[in-house]
């Protein structure tokens, strides 16, 4: 499994495409033995955690986006072995500039066979960080086309402050879509094959369309911050740092047993 952990060179422009854009799709990053591997893993765990019972039209805009499964890492040595794996981690880490990143959280998103629509939102809102030093990977487990409802990005919507205080909901959807429209932001929705992955920052907005096949859409995520990422403030009842930086204070950095260091470059 060293393809888990071994480095994926980065060029130049692909840094710089993903700090002008806010994010940025890789094509091939991991072989399809790891997610053939992982991926049955993860479902597995997905499956015996989802206490969602309800018949999606009984269901409110959120729980008909996607069933979410946050920390598998805990669940299992099979998905700890994946979600601790540096591959990723470092080009988190390349693309933000940092000289490494710690684990926020990891979390499985699986949009189901006629799964509603996710609404605009940024990841960024629900996390208590200092900076902005934070990013999201986006892993789908499958090929994954328009119809599936693959993650869409505005493009360059992680400089928009206005719609940062919105939760995901049925608001969230009509209000920055009016800020982005307003801003002249273009939204970037790509298919994904088995192995790409995406990256984007916490303030980059984000949607996706609803699943219109028969297939659930699965996708895993690992959340990076800053090695040397500082907790500020919670500034809405979602950011619980009690709950996800156990122990630390306003103003420290978010070193805890659940935010491990998963890439540190050497020498730095």
């Amino acid at each position: 499994m060293d393809d888990i952990d071994s480095p994926n060179s980065l060029r130049n422009d692909q840094i710089a495409a993903f700090r002008e854009r806010g994010f940025i799709k890789l094509e091939g990053v991991l072989p399809v033995e790891v997610l053939d591997r992982f991926g049955p893993e993860f479902s597995r765990i997905v499956h015996e955690r989802n206490t969602q019972t309800l018949p999606m039209e009984e269901r409110s805009t959120r729980q008909q986006a996607f069933i979410q499964v946050i920390n598998l890492w805990k669940e299992s040595e099979e998905a700890k072995r994946f979600v601790f794996g540096k591959r990723l981690a470092r080009i988190a880490a390349e693309l933000m500039g940092t000289r490494g990143v710690r684990l926020y959280h990891d979390q499985a998103l699986f949009k189901e066979a006629g799964g509603g629509f996710t609404p605009w939102h940024a990841d960024q809102y629900y996390w208590p960080f200092a900076t902005d030093r934070c990013c999201t990977v986006w892993i789908p487990l499958q090929d994954t086309l328009a119809e599936m409802g693959p993650i869409a990005f505005s493009e360059g919507s992680h400089w928009v402050t206005e719609g940062r205080d919105l939760n995901i909901s049925d608001e969230s959807e009509v209000r920055i879509e009016d800020v982005l429209r307003s801003a002249g932001k273009t939204t970037i929705e790509q298919t994904f094959s088995r192995g790409d992955v995406s990256f984007h920052y916490g303030w980059t907005f984000h949607r996706a369309a609803g699943n219109r096949t028969e297939r659930d859409r699965e996708a895993m995520t690992m959340i990076y911050m800053d090695v040397d990422m500082r907790m500020k403030e919670e500034d809405n009842p979602h950011q619980q740092a009690a709950i996800w930086c156990p122990g630390v204070k306003v103003g420290e950095i978010i070193d805890t047993p659940v935010t491990p260091v998963i890439y540190e470059a050497v020498g730095r």
